[in-house]
């Protein structure tokens, strides 16, 4: 098991290292750059001027030069200095990913909690009307783009009923602390969380019901029903038990996507996550920020796989015998 980990972790490292030098070449590729962009906010125009920006920011040397300056930099978490505020990428990105994560880790789980209970339902209730609904739920969120859901629960929650706050993590001029500022981070929490949720509450579902389907017509599961198992002990000693397997897989991919796809939740309710600073960092050509989110969010989705394969060794007793 432990060679096994090791092994899985220096396959880990090796993407990283790709995904580092995917990332600084492709962003670097990209029409425009820093020095350009500050010297237009300057409002000059002066080829002088943006040649010494570029010899400021290290954008003068050749790209090998500055991919070997950047890994020997990161070898010490140097993410390096925004261009446009100057300040290091490594605490900006600080300040910012506890809201991603929190966001994110409450997307999974109400995703989770309530895709898997919709599914099992549906399963046990198969061929009825609440099977029915739950299909039809599923395909509607599944299809529906993001930001018109997102938009649709502003327009609802916030702009006509009045009962949760559109934007932002806190009431401005509130002045909340202890528990009340807790309690009011968690209103602002529930509508990002919600719509971040049900994309991937629509994939849970339809997956745990067609595993339990599945799983429902095994020689097994008869053979427990014809021995007179009473049909609660089944359905979950036996046929949810065994449809996990497949949800677990699905959920660590889910986990990781959810922190690398919260740039769009975090702009249309105005989040301060890592995903809005990644925004922000785009479109002012701020190299650094943008690879430095990058690199964070690809290491949290790596690390979730991972963490998923050693976890399905313990879930799954077949993966330890092969």
């Amino acid at each position: 098991m432990l060679k096994t980990v090791v092994s899985e972790i220096a396959k880990r490292i090796v993407v990283i290292v790709f995904v580092i030098t995917g990332t600084f070449l492709l962003v670097r590729a990209a029409p425009g750059d820093p020095a350009s962009f500050i010297a237009g906010e300057a409002a000059s125009g002066d080829p002088e001027y943006i040649d010494y920006l570029r010899q400021q920011m290290g954008l003068d040397r050749s790209l090998p030069v500055q991919l070997g300056y950047y890994f020997r930099n990161l070898a010490s978490l140097d993410f390096g200095q925004s261009y446009r505020e100057g300040r290091p990428v490594f605490d900006m990105i600080a300040e910012r990913l506890p809201n991603t994560l929190i966001l994110a880790g409450a997307a999974f789980i109400l995703a989770l909690v309530m895709g898997t209970t919709a599914g099992f339902v549906a399963a046990v209730h198969r061929g009825r009307w609440i099977d029915r609904c739950i299909s039809i739920g599923s395909v509607l969120f599944f299809s529906s783009p993001y930001y018109w859901v997102a938009l649709l629960a502003i327009l609802l929650f916030s702009g006509k009923l009045g009962w949760l706050p559109s934007h932002g993590t806190q009431t401005i001029g509130a002045g909340y602390t202890g528990i009340a500022a807790i309690l009011d981070y968690l209103h602002h929490l529930v509508m990002p969380a919600m719509a971040s949720a049900l994309f991937t509450m629509a994939i849970y579902a339809r997956l745990v019901r067609a595993s339990m389907i599945d799983t429902a017509n095994a020689l097994f599961v008869k053979a427990a029903h014809a021995r007179g198992m009473a049909p609660s002990r089944l359905w979950f000693r036996h046929v949810l038990r065994t449809s996990l397997l497949p949800i677990t897989t699905m959920a660590g991919v889910q986990a990781g996507q959810l922190v690398a796809g919260t740039i769009l939740t975090e702009t249309v309710f105005a989040w301060p996550g890592i995903g809005r600073l990644m925004y922000d960092a785009l479109g002012s050509r701020d190299y650094n920020v943008v690879i430095g989110v990058f690199i964070v969010t690809s290491v949290i989705v790596i690390l979730a796989n991972l963490l998923v394969d050693i976890l399905y060794r313990f879930v799954d007793p077949r993966t330890r015998a092969a």
